[in-house]
C-alpha cells in the first residue's frame, strides 16, 4: 500500500515537473477537421445573374408591376476606381491620393499647410456651388411649362431620313407626356408610355402625332419622327398673325380665336403657345372653351388655322375687293386684295345678315354692360 502511494505520488509530481516545463502542450492532442465548401452562390453564377436577383428584374412580379412604386434600383459599376481624398487636413499619402515617386524620388507622407489647404477648400466649395446652381437653374426650353411636367420640352430636330434628307430647321416639342395602363390576362397590368408631340419650322409648316412604346426614349423618338408624316401648310397675315377670328371645336373642346396687331404677343393656352410658336404664329389671343384635354385643344387648332380663308380667297369669292382699316391710315380704307376675275357689277347689298357667330363677351362689351374687375388685368405671356 505503501508503495503504491509512493509510485503514483512520483507520477503525479512528473507529470506537473513536465507541464512546468513545456506549458503550451495540450493535455490531449486535439485532432479537428473543418468542412470547407469550395463552390458556393457567389461564384456559380455570373455577374450578370447576380445583378438581376438585386435589382430584382425576374420573376412574375415584376412582369405584372408589382411593386411599381418601390424606390427603382439601378446598377453599380463595382471596378469603378474611387477617389480618395485628403480631407480637412489636407494629408498626402503616397500611393493613395498623391503619386508615389516624383522626378525618380520617393515621395514621403506629408500635410498640406493651412493657407494652401485653406485655398483648395475654398476653391472645392465655389466649385460645388457653381455646379449645384448650373443644374437647378436650366432654361426655360429645356426646363418645359414647369419643373415637374415634360410638356413644352423641346426635343430638337427630328432624325434624319432613310435617303439621308435633314431636318435642321424643324424644331419639335413634347404637347403632353403620360403613362397608359392595360390589363392583360397574361401579363397582368402593362404599362405604356404615350406621348404627344408637335414638330415645325416657324414658316408655317407643322404638325403633330402620338407616340407610343414601352419606355420613354423610344416613344418621344416615334413621336417626333411620325410627326412628319402629318404635316400642315398654315397661312399667316404679315407673317406674325392669323386672317380673320376663327372659331374651332373638337369634341367637347371650343376655341375662340382672335386676330391681333403685331407686338401683342400670344395670350392662349400654353399648349397653344408652344405649338404657335413651331408654327410662326407671333400675335394671337386665343380662349379655351370646356375641355382642356391636350390633344382636343391640338386638333381644334390645327382644324382652325387650316381651314382659316385668306384675304385672296375671300376675294375670290366675294368678286368685292377686301378692305381692312388701319390707325395709319386714317379713315382711308386699305385694299389687302382683289378678286382676280374682276369685280362684279351688281353691289352686295345692304340689308344681308351676315352669318357670323357672336360670344356673349362681346355682346356685353357693345352694350356697355358691367365689366369685371379682372377684365384690365395683364394676363401671363410665355
Amino acid at each position: 500500500m505503501g508503495g503504491l502511494l509512493s509510485v503514483s505520488r512520483f507520477a503525479s509530481w512528473g507529470s506537473a515537473a513536465t507541464l512546468q516545463r513545456n506549458p503550451a502542450l495540450p493535455l490531449m492532442p486535439a485532432t479537428s477537421w473543418q468542412q470547407t465548401r469550395h463552390g458556393s452562390f457567389f461564384n456559380k453564377l455570373t455577374a450578370d445573374d447576380l445583378w438581376k436577383g438585386v435589382m430584382a428584374e425576374a420573376g412574375a412580379g415584376g412582369k405584372k408591376g408589382r411593386g411599381k412604386r418601390a424606390k427603382r434600383k439601378f446598377k453599380k459599376d463595382l471596378n469603378r476606381a474611387q477617389s480618395i481624398g485628403d480631407g480637412a487636413g489636407g494629408f498626402l499619402w503616397p500611393g493613395l491620393n498623391i503619386r508615389m515617386e516624383k522626378d525618380g524620388v520617393m515621395q514621403p507622407f506629408s500635410q498640406r499647410s493651412q493657407s494652401e489647404q485653406q485655398k483648395i477648400t475654398s476653391e472645392r466649395t465655389r466649385w460645388r456651388d457653381d455646379w449645384v446652381r448650373r443644374k437647378m437653374m436650366k432654361k426655360r426650353k429645356e426646363r418645359g411649362w414647369t419643373g415637374h411636367s415634360m410638356g413644352g420640352l423641346s426635343l430638337g430636330p427630328p432624325d434624319p431620313g432613310p435617303d439621308g434628307e435633314t431636318y435642321d430647321d424643324f424644331d419639335s416639342c413634347i404637347i403632353e407626356f403620360k403613362a397608359v395602363f392595360n390589363m392583360t390576362s397574361r401579363d397582368g397590368r402593362k404599362r405604356t408610355i404615350s406621348c404627344l408631340v408637335a414638330v415645325g419650322n416657324g414658316k408655317g409648316i407643322a404638325g403633330f402625332a402620338i407616340g407610343k412604346s414601352g419606355d420613354r426614349r423610344s416613344a418621344l423618338r416615334k413621336a417626333k419622327n411620325r410627326a412628319l408624316r402629318f404635316l400642315y401648310y398654315i397661312e399667316r397675315y404679315n407673317d406674325h398673325t392669323i386672317y380673320h377670328d376663327i372659331n374651332s371645336s373638337f369634341k367637347r373642346t371650343a376655341l375662340s380665336m382672335k386676330k391681333q396687331n403685331k407686338g401683342y404677343g400670344l395670350r392662349c393656352h400654353r399648349a397653344i403657345i408652344t405649338i404657335c410658336k413651331l408654327i410662326g404664329i407671333k400675335d394671337m389671343y386665343c380662349k379655351v372653351h370646356g375641355s382642356t384635354n391636350l390633344l382636343n385643344i391640338t386638333k381644334a387648332l390645327f382644324n382652325g388655322l387650316v381651314n382659316q380663308q385668306t384675304h385672296q380667297n375671300l376675294a375670290d369669292e366675294q368678286q368685292l375687293h377686301v378692305v381692312e382699316f388701319k390707325s395709319e391710315c386714317g379713315p382711308l380704307p386699305f385694299v389687302v386684295a382683289s378678286p382676280q376675275n374682276g369685280v362684279r357689277l351688281d353691289p352686295k347689298p345692304k340689308d344681308e345678315i351676315l352669318d357670323i357667330p357672336l360670344e356673349w363677351k362681346d355682346i356685353k362689351d357693345k352694350q356697355e354692360g358691367k365689366k369685371s374687375i379682372w377684365s384690365n388685368v395683364k394676363r401671363t405671356i410665355w
